[in-house]
């Protein structure tokens, strides 16, 4: 039987390949274990959710862990369409299937769409962290953002034996080299215990992070301005409280506290590409306040498994979001029209976005009709976003309310003794974007804009179909609609013509992706594979470009990405797993207004062709091994600038660990050949390629030595 039982929650249900991870395996089904997949809208087994989804477990996750701490490194390396890592705390030219995914912790949103720093991939610590539920393409699983797909970041529960545990670890990082400055260390304490009526899960994580060191020895440039991961210390408190009110009604509270703070303690030294100098740092202090991430995040959720026949899930939310991003006297920041001639003003900008909301979810499947399963809801969400200037306290983007409310049906109808799904639904999404009179800043010529309160009301569809022609082959076919903003306060913040008001901007109208997938499953004996081909539109879409001063502004255009990715493994015996994976990536937009899209979207819009490979043995059980690969072939842009063609690169990371009587140790090694390369973004970037203080090298052989234990 293809799905055991029919349930589904979503609003875009995508016929697909529904994948879990285990200790050994990238693409592997789910284990006798039942998995369940929030990211759903409902907690419904995989082996019974018709969507494209990755689930990456806790075992791969501590697997991944010793090559980087990095999430989104973690996702990166097990999902060949996301883009490489720029190993900075700016995801800025990061994608999913050359889109924006959309970041959730527990189903709360992280994504900031609205005035998009591409700082959500830092939210929460991986210690805490059970599974991370990836949904591909774009789609309106979970409202407004997700164009290239989801991330969700599910937390920790306990097991429900009763008996808790404490888990402890501790980590030491340090480049091949052992440069004193480049060691950081990590420890983690956490305690679960199941009480019965009452279940709890609290966790303290700290991280200090040294400097990096490239493949030729040298230290690794700092981005003072976009914010760094090396040199930085990180904080990480979370708390979940679940109380069982009834047999089939439980009330949960989850938050979680999340600081990562750049100690600058280094200023970078501009390279020179002529002569294929990177950038590199030396011992000195920044100016201004040190780039930072503060995200707090905060939920209620409550579950009625029998409420009328049917399940109801409500969640309450609340998250707030301040980034700081590092400073200069960049034009478009010192000039306050105040200055004495040749007087420099120094400056920096801060992101802040506080989102509240509810998600209302009800599922019956007995209505009298065999194999239907009816799912209806009302999402609603809240968000105020603004960019200040922190030293002269100046808006650079205006206080921006956004407000929606998105009621949704979708029908699940299985035939044909389970083999057979048509699954369809409906969104519509009723949005409002408040905007009050403002005055952009002296660069953007003092310019007052007329405020306004425009609103979109948007209909979002899907339908889709997967048929089990034998056992284990089911090809599958879908089509849905994903639905976001564009960076409005890119948009607000450039307006430098006068009479402009926001009721009447186009540039900030709706992004709507077009999304139309087809693939196939197999999976016979110890082979499991997945091919699939897509197709994604927006006829209004959003494209960054960098200025003459290399900040990002946004540019509204048709765009056209399409794509394929393959992916499969096999086990050789109990012990010894083998698995590769290659996504292919083509993106082009209109970007002369001609009606033609034909130019190719550049290195910070989609990422380059990858192929991932790993074996994974056990020899024994108290040891454990994994090898894996990661290659990105070259791309080249149809563009004027050539210096913007990307020379690919591999990387190969190593692990194993081993159990004792006193704990697990486990040794990690990243880039274990000590690759010496330029990092994808600061390769191809048009943001980058033209700037010397944007040279960035990847990081070379570094060594991870981490204890662990559970009592």
């Amino acid at each position: 039987m293809f799905f055991k039982s029919v349930c589904v929650a979503t609003i875009v249900a995508v016929p697909s390949f529904a994948v879990a991870q285990s200790q050994s395996s990238d693409y592997q089904f789910a284990q006798e274990d039942e998995i369940i997949v929030q990211a759903a809208r409902r907690a419904i087994p995989v082996e019974a959710l018709p969507n494209t989804v990755r689930l990456i477990d806790e075992q791969a996750i501590r697997d991944q862990l010793l090559i980087s701490t990095s999430l989104v490194d973690v996702i990166g390396s097990r999902v060949p369409s996301f883009s490489p890592s720029r190993q900075k705390l700016s995801g800025a030219g990061e994608s999913f299937r050359g889109r924006e995914p959309l970041y959730l912790i527990d189903g709360v949103p992280q994504s900031n769409p609205l005035r998009n720093g591409s700082r959500d991939g830092f939210t929460i610590d991986a210690a805490v962290v059970e599974r991370v539920e990836i949904l591909y393409g774009a789609n309106a699983i979970q409202g407004v953002g997700a164009t290239g797909g989801i991330v969700n970041y599910v937390t920790l529960s306990p097991a429900a034996n009763g008996l808790g545990e404490i888990r402890a670890e501790a980590a030491v990082t340090a480049d091949t080299d052992f440069n004193g400055d480049g060691f950081g260390y990590r420890g983690v304490l956490t305690g679960l215990k199941d009480l019965g009526a009452i279940d709890l899960v609290a966790s303290a994580a700290f991280e200090t992070r040294g400097a990096f060191y490239d493949g030729d020895g040298r230290r690794i440039g700092v981005d003072g301005t976009q914010g760094e991961i090396q040199d930085s210390q990180s904080l990480n408190l979370f708390a979940k409280v679940g109380f069982e009110l009834k047999p089939d009604i439980r009330l949960e509270v989850m938050a979680n506290l999340f600081e990562l703070e750049g100690d600058g303690d280094y200023v970078q030294i501009a390279g020179d590409r002529a002569t294929g100098m990177p950038a590199t740092s030396v011992r000195g202090q920044s100016e201004g306040q040190i780039p930072t991430n503060t995200v707090n995040t905060l939920s209620a959720s409550l579950t009625y498994d029998d409420l009328l026949g049917g399940q109801l899930e409500l969640q309450g939310f609340y998250r707030e979001f301040e980034s700081v991003f590092g400073g200069g006297t960049f034009n478009g920041f010192f000039n306050t029209g105040t200055e004495p001639a040749g007087v420099e003003t120094f400056d920096q900008s801060s992101n802040i976005s506080d989102k509240s909301g509810a998600k209302l979810t009800y599922s019956h499947s007995d209505l009298g009709i065999d194999g239907l399963t009816v799912t209806g809801g009302l999402d609603i969400l809240k968000d105020d976003s603004s960019q200040i200037l922190v030293q002269t306290g100046r808006f650079w983007v205006p206080q921006v309310e956004f407000t929606s409310v998105a009621p949704f049906v979708q029908l699940d109808q299985m035939f044909l003794d389970d083999r057979l799904l048509i699954s369809g639904g409906i969104r519509q999404e009723n949005a409002t974007l408040k905007v009050d009179d403002y005055v952009t800043i002296f660069s953007s010529g003092s310019t007052a804009v007329g405020g306004g309160e425009p609103d979109f009301t948007k209909t979002l569809v899907n339908i889709g179909g997967s048929f089990e022609i034998t056992e284990g082959l089911t090809p599958y076919v879908a089509y849905s609609e994903g639905f976001t903003m564009p960076d409005v306060g890119r948009v607000l913040r450039a307006v430098n013509a006068s009479g402009q008001t926001v009721e009447t901007l186009l540039n900030v109208e709706p992004i709507i992706a077009d999304n139309i997938e087809l693939g196939v499953a197999f999976e016979r004996g110890g082979f499991r594979a997945n091919a699939s081909y897509f197709e994604s539109e927006s006829a209004f879409g959003q494209r960054l470009f960098s200025n003459a001063q290399g900040i990002f502004e946004v540019r509204r255009e048709p765009t056209e990405i399409s794509g394929f990715e393959l992916s499969g493994e096999y086990d050789f015996s109990d012990a010894v797993t083998i698995g590769a994976g290659y996504a292919n990536l083509e993106g082009q937009s209109d970007q002369d207004g001609d009606g033609s899209v034909d130019e190719d979207l550049s290195a910070e819009n989609i990422s380059p062709d990858r192929l991932t490979l790993f074996v994974a043995a056990s020899p024994m059980p108290q040891l454990s091994v994994r090898a894996q690969l990661s290659h990105n072939f070259d791309r080249s842009f149809n563009d004027a600038a050539t210096n913007t063609d990307f020379d690919g690169y591999t990387l190969i990371d190593l692990n194993a660990g081993y159990t004792t009587p006193v704990g697990r140790f486990d040794l990690g090694v990243q880039n274990a050949l000590n690759e010496d390369y330029t990092t994808y973004y600061s390769q191809s970037s048009p943001a980058a390629v033209n700037r010397d203080n944007r040279f960035f090298q990847g990081r070379g052989r570094t060594l991870t030595l981490r204890w662990s234990t559970i009592y």
